[in-house]
């Protein structure tokens, strides 16, 4: 007679009493509620490992505001700008710097008080496609949610805002100042404006109101539904892809890939006309598998018609060890780009470079002629090639 192998129930059944049962019940809820209190301490101490503590100083909170998309939790708060998601304890300042937990409310300290305002060509932001020669009132506060090893700017996006010589320039003042001064544009630049998320708000809607265009200059690392509110007020963007690598995104800049690509699909959804820069630094991005990657996804993603700026690294910050940018790198990335379908690629921080023009993707001939900032000619009519009648996209005047 054969025996018939018990089934997986009787495997692990075992008769035991109530009190045993509700004692070995009672023992699994509390591990597991340990290992859950465990998993939540080592997120939030990850969390926190960038965030500040310590009161602003008082003479700060005259730039203070109130913060726009925060949650409350009990005596904490979670800022919701950007993919950081910070929660602050009290007197708790986020990873930018700049918001700071008072009372159980968000605050920002960087509505105002710009370290750095300058006009500047629309050219350097770089912004190739949009209204070309014209000018562009630049504004910066202290502040940024990412911690880029090469950053160009970090005397003032890796320092708090009590940290900078600050010029007094309120919403109103900034529309202002861009009106006297004939700027069609005001660009929100040089730091990262997403840490002074209010303070663009604010001055893009006042801005738009006044029939000044508003410009994005930012590495995209913003959550959608800020990003949604934004767009309203935006007329145009160029957005940072550092790199098409997660692991690289986390060690080169402390962010995500994922989330950056979320803000170019949101922008290319709310008609906004965006640009592209991916700056090549050398033994981190110059991998061309890594580059072809990216194009390939920008092509059918974002489609041919944003321009893709390939851009020199010049060592700095904390990548000073490392070469500029060789020219031929960049020039290989453009022809990669150009190969898998992208129309207008560039190359930017190479002085004089024919890469600075902008050619008919049908003709090939010249449309616009730059000489660093300089427009030296001007091919474009009515949006379209002057030559063959190519349409051209972008803002034209």
């Amino acid at each position: 007679m054969v025996r018939k192998k018990p089934g997986i129930e009787k495997l692990f059944y075992k008769k035991i009493s109530r009190r045993a049962f509700i004692k070995k019940a009672v023992i699994g809820i509390s591990v597991l509620s340990l290992s859950a209190y465990a998993l939540s301490q080592l997120l939030r101490s990850r969390v926190k490992s960038n965030i500040f503590r310590g009161d602003a100083p008082p003479e700060l909170w005259k730039w203070s505001k109130e913060a726009y998309h925060y949650t409350k939790l009990g005596n904490n708060v979670q800022c919701r700008v950007c993919p950081n998601q910070c929660i602050l304890g009290e007197n708790d300042r986020s990873i930018c710097r700049v918001k700071v937990n008072k009372n159980g409310k968000l605050y920002t300290l960087a509505y105002g008080n710009p370290c750095a305002v300058h006009i500047d060509p629309v050219e350097k932001k770089p912004l190739y496609h949009f209204l070309p020669g014209s000018r562009a009132l630049s504004i910066a506060t202290a502040g940024c949610n990412l911690r880029c090893l090469n950053c160009q700017n970090w005397q003032i996006s890796q320092s708090k805002p009590e940290e900078t010589r600050n010029t007094n320039l309120m919403p109103s003042q900034v529309i202002s100042v861009a009106r006297s001064n004939d700027c069609e544009s005001i660009a929100y630049t040089y730091s990262e404006p997403t840490a002074f998320y209010e303070y663009m708000y604010d001055s893009s809607k006042l801005a738009k109101q006044q029939g000044i265009r508003n410009l994005w200059i930012t590495n995209g690392y913003m959550n959608r539904e800020a990003l949604l509110d934004l767009s309203r007020y935006l007329d145009a963007a160029n957005v940072d892809l550092k790199s098409f690598d997660e692991e690289v995104y986390n060690k080169l800049n402390s962010g995500r890939l994922r989330p950056v690509l979320e803000t170019l699909r949101t922008l290319k959804e709310q008609g906004v006309w965006f640009e592209i820069t991916n700056l090549i630094v050398p033994t981190w991005t110059d991998k061309y598998d890594m580059i072809e990657e990216m194009c390939v996804w920008l092509y059918k993603n974002i489609g041919a018609d944003h321009p893709l700026h390939f851009s020199r690294f010049t060592p700095m910050y904390k990548l000073t060890h490392l070469p500029p940018t060789p020219v031929k790198t960049l020039e290989k990335a453009r022809r990669i780009a150009l190969d898998a379908g992208i129309k207008h690629v560039y190359i930017g921080n190479v002085p004089l470079h024919k890469a600075n023009n902008t050619y008919c993707s049908k003709c090939g001939k010249i449309l616009i002629e730059r000489k660093g900032y300089q427009i030296k000619q001007n091919n474009i009519i009515n949006g379209t090639c002057k030559y063959c009648g190519e349409e051209i996209k972008g803002v034209w005047f």
